[in-house]
């Protein structure tokens, strides 16, 4: 068969076309929908840290090509960073390096730590670029299901010990987790760490949500017993500081690690977000009244629109953490999360997106809907008041 009789896209990606955002994104903009989907404040973040990449943008830092693994003051800063909230040592030359963005640096570990046939284990329902990283990596995805309890979704210790192989490479981990909200315990993330010594695994950890977390606060995995020579930790800024335009994401780890996920992510961007880097510097060294606050606001809108989807007739998964709250439509009387969404804006002029899409077993997510709180308080009130039309129609 010749170059023009196989399909334009590689079969590794060929079941991801194209994302749910997008399509939910543009379903708000053709029918004016208050969109509750896509995980984006509307309003810009700090202003000192908003001008001091405007002063390093003047100042001349940045604008040419930074140094592969960040510039210093960032490396610094991320180190310190974590010393300051988890007392975690890092070296910034050579146990920091500095991504596009959680997503680059998500990517770039599963290119640099698994083979084609390596096993992945991930907690489903997953960020979706989970599923296409291991796919280009050539690795099989694992995924262990999160399963509703109650008011939450537990981890089932048991489920994830059987998910092992000789064949797996790593546990691919997302706590606070996206979509569910589910923050895990400390008993929790303690059996993740034996298990992952006991078998000698990596882990790879997304804790973009590490200050978003309403109840006790974020413990990283990498600071349980034995978890330090294996662990990748992954976080960002944009979720931090609402300024996710700007893709500045950050690893740590052993040397060994973050060498080797340098290695990948240095044939992918090469290097991004100069001017950038220097004002998430300084924005992780503002005070902790900063840190708290968007905690306490983003809570305060959680219950806001919690309380506004349960009034409506939706069960309501209250998160733990990260800024998005899954409902069940069933007491609605629905049962299917692709249909319900693409039909929520003409209905009631509100944009959500179904959770089936971060699921392999699309009929466990299938009754599961995701909406943001990430929203201006008005944004918010206005979706309540359309959700509440759903019961009368």
């Amino acid at each position: 068969m010749g170059a023009m009789g196989r399909p334009p896209l590689n079969r590794r990606l060929a079941a991801f076309g194209t994302t749910i955002f997008a399509e939910m994104s543009a379903l708000a903009v053709r029918t004016g929908a208050i969109n509750l989907g896509q995980g984006f404040p509307d309003t810009d973040g700090p202003e000192e840290v908003r001008e001091a990449a405007v002063r390093a943008l003047r100042d001349g830092r940045g604008n040419q090509y930074p140094p592969g693994p960040g510039v210093p003051e960032l490396r610094a800063a991320v180190a310190e960073h974590q010393r300051r909230w988890y007392g975690l040592g890092f070296d910034p030359d050579t146990e920091v390096l500095i991504t596009a963005g959680a997503t680059e640096a998500i990517a770039a570990s599963l290119l640099a730590l698994v083979e084609p046939g390596d096993e992945v284990i991930a907690l489903e329902p997953y960020y979706d670029s989970y599923a296409a990283c291991v796919a280009m990596a050539g690795g099989v995805r694992v995924p262990v299901t999160l399963r509703p309890d109650g008011d939450t979704f537990r981890l089932d210790l048991d489920e994830l010990r059987a998910a092992v192989t000789d064949r797996t490479r790593l546990i691919l981990l997302n706590t606070p987790h996206n979509p569910t909200g589910t923050v895990l315990t400390h008993d929790e993330l303690a059996a993740v760490a034996e298990l992952a010594v006991e078998r000698d695994l990596l882990v790879v950890t997304d804790e973009v949500y590490e200050h978003l977390v309403f109840g006790t606060g974020h413990t990283p995995l990498v600071s349980y017993p034995g978890m330090r020579e294996r662990t990748v930790t992954i976080s960002s800024s944009g979720k931090t500081f609402s300024f996710t335009g700007w893709k500045v994401g950050w690893v740590t780890g052993v040397p060994e690690l973050v060498t080797a996920v340098r290695s990948a992510k240095q044939y992918l961007t090469y290097v991004s977000a100069g001017p950038f880097q220097y004002a998430v510097a300084e924005a992780l060294a503002l005070p902790d009244a900063y840190f708290h606050g968007i905690r306490d606001d983003l809570r305060a809108k959680r219950d806001l629109l919690a309380d506004g989807l349960a009034d409506a007739g939706f069960h309501v998964f209250r998160p733990s953490g990260t800024y998005f709250i899954t409902t069940d439509i069933r007491p609605l009387g629905e049962t299917d999360g692709f249909a319900f969404c693409r039909s929520l804006p003409e209905r009631c002029g509100v944009v959500a997106v179904p959770n089936a899409v971060f699921y392999d077993h699309q009929d466990q997510g299938s009754p599961f809907v995701r909406f943001a709180f990430c929203k201006r308080e008005e944004i918010l009130t206005d979706a309540v008041a359309r959700l509440k039309t759903l019961g009368q129609g």
